[in-house]
C-alpha cells in the first residue's frame, strides 16, 4: 500500500472503533437520565439500583472512549495537515466547539454526577446527568457539522487559496446535516436500548434473582430500541435527499456497506417494531426471545460501522468535495513506514481499549446489579452530608 491509501486505512480504522463508543454512549446517555428521572420522582430503590447499575455501565464506555477520540485528533495534524491548512478556518471552528463542549462541559457534569451521589439536592444531581446527555447530542453535533462541511461546503468561500468561513447560519443548517444528525441519534438509541435488552435478556435467561430488575430494563431496552430503529430508518432514506449529485456514481466501495447496512438495517427495524414490540409485555417471560435479543446485540455496532464506511467512502476521491482532494489533502513528506508505525501503535491501542471496554462491561453484566461502585458508601463511612444552597 502507498503512503495516501496507509493514511486512509489508519483514518478509517481508528474512526471505526472511535465510533463504537460514540454510538453507545448516545444511546445509554438519555436511558440512565430518564431511569434517574423516576427514581427522584418516584423514590423507588428499583430505578435507582437501575440508574446506579446501568450508569456504571456508562461511565466505563464514556472515559475508555475519551482516550480513542483524542486518537481522532492527532491525526488531522499528523496525517492530513493539506485539510487543516486549505480548509481549517471553518472545519476548525465545529470541532473547536465540540472539544469545549465534550472536555470541558460533558466531562464536568458528568463528574459531578459521578461523585454527587449523596452529596448533591436530589434535583440538582438529576440535572447534572441530563446536562451530560445534553452536551454528548451537542458534542455529536458538532462532529456531525464538520463532517458534513466535509460532504458539503456550504457558508464558506475561497479567498487566497483557503477556504474561509463566511455563513455560520449555513453550516449549521447544511444540507447534509439536517437529516444525518437525526439519523445518528436513531442509531445510538438503537444501539443502547439493545445493549439494555440484550444484557438483561442474559440475566433473564439465566434466572436470575434480580428478574424484576431486567424484567424493566429489557422493557425498557426493546421500547427505546424501537424508537432508535423507527428514527434510524426513517432519516437514513430522508437524508439521500442531502446527497451530492454523483457520489456514489461507480463507488462500489461505498454501494457495497451501504446496501448491507439498508438490508440489515430494514430487518432489524422490522423485528422491533413489529414483532418484538407488540409483545413487549411478555418478552421477559419467554425464554426464546432472550436468545434473539442477546444475536441482535452487536449488529446496531456493525450497522454503525458500515453507514459511516458508505458515507466517507462515497465521497472519494474529495476530502472537500469538489474543492480538494484527498491525495492533496495529506500531509507532505510522509513515508510508508511512519504511516504504518503510526497505524499499528493506533490500532493496538485502540483495539485493545475496545477489548478491555467490553471486558468490563460484561463482567458488570455478569455479575449484576449488587455491589456497585457509583454511588456506593464505603464500609464503616457515613454518608457525607448533602450540599444545600
Amino acid at each position: 500500500m502507498d503512503v495516501l491509501e496507509l493514511a486512509r486505512t489508519q483514518f478509517a480504522v481508528t474512526g471505526s472503533l472511535h465510533f463504537l463508543f460514540v454510538v453507545l454512549t448516545l444511546g445509554l446517555a438519555p436511558i440512565v437520565a430518564l431511569m434517574h428521572t423516576r427514581h427522584v420522582i418516584s423514590g423507588s430503590a428499583l430505578h435507582g439500583g437501575m440508574t446506579r447499575f446501568w450508569g456504571q455501565i456508562y461511565v466505563v464506555n464514556y472515559a475508555l472512549g475519551i482516550v480513542t477520540g483524542l486518537v481522532m485528533e492527532f491525526q488531522f495534524g499528523l496525517s492530513w495537515s493539506g485539510l487543516s491548512d486549505y480548509a481549517g478556518g471553518v472545519f476548525g471552528a465545529p470541532l473547536a466547539m465540540e472539544t469545549l463542549v465534550a472536555f470541558f462541559l460533558e466531562s464536568t457534569f458528568l463528574g459531578l454526577w459521578i461523585f454527587g451521589w449523596g452529596r448533591l439536592p436530589k434535583w440538582l444531581h438529576l440535572a447534572c446527568i441530563w446536562l451530560v446527555t445534553l452536551t454528548a447530542y451537542a458534542s455529536a453535533f458538532f462532529i456531525m457539522v464538520a463532517n458534513s462541511f466535509l460532504q458539503n461546503p456550504a457558508g464558506s468561500v475561497l479567498r487566497d487559496g483557503r477556504l474561509e468561513l463566511v455563513d455560520f447560519g449555513a453550516l449549521l443548517t447544511n444540507k447534509t446535516l439536517v437529516f444525518s444528525f437525526p439519523h445518528v441519534i436513531g442509531a445510538g438509541l438503537l444501539t443502547g436500548g439493545l445493549v439494555l435488552a440484550g444484557a438483561s435478556a442474559y440475566q433473564l435467561r439465566r434466572r436470575t434473582r434480580e428478574s424484576v430488575f431486567f424484567d424493566r430494563s429489557l422493557r425498557m431496552g426493546v421500547g427505546v430500541a424501537s424508537v432508535g430503529a423507527f428514527l434510524a430508518l426513517g432519516f437514513g432514506y430522508a437524508q439521500f435527499g442531502g446527497v451530492q449529485e454523483g457520489k456514489f456514481d461507480g463507488s462500489t466501495g461505498a454501494a457495497v456497506p451501504l446496501g448491507f447496512m439498508i438490508e440489515i438495517g430494514q430487518l432489524l427495524a422490522f423485528v422491533l417494531l413489529f414483532i418484538l414490540l407488540p409483545l413487549i409485555y411478555w418478552l421477559p417471560r419467554w425464554r426464546w426471545t432472550h436468545v434473539v435479543l442477546m444475536l441482535m446485540t452487536p449488529v446496531p455496532f456493525a450497522l454503525a460501522i458500515l453507514g459511516w464506511m458508505a458515507r466517507e467512502i462515497g465521497r472519494q476521491p474529495w476530502m472537500v468535495w469538489q474543492k480538494l482532494t484527498v491525495a492533496d489533502a495529506l500531509t507532505p513528506g510522509l513515508t510508508s513506514g511512519m504511516v504504518t508505525a503510526s497505524l499499528i501503535g493506533f490500532a493496538g491501542v485502540l483495539g485493545l481499549l475496545a477489548v478491555v471496554d467490553y471486558v468490563l462491561i460484561a463482567r458488570i453484566v455478569r455479575r449484576g446489579p449488587r455491589d456497585l461502585d457509583l454511588g456506593a458508601v464505603p464500609a464503616g463511612a457515613r454518608p457525607a452530608p448533602a450540599m444545600t444552597f
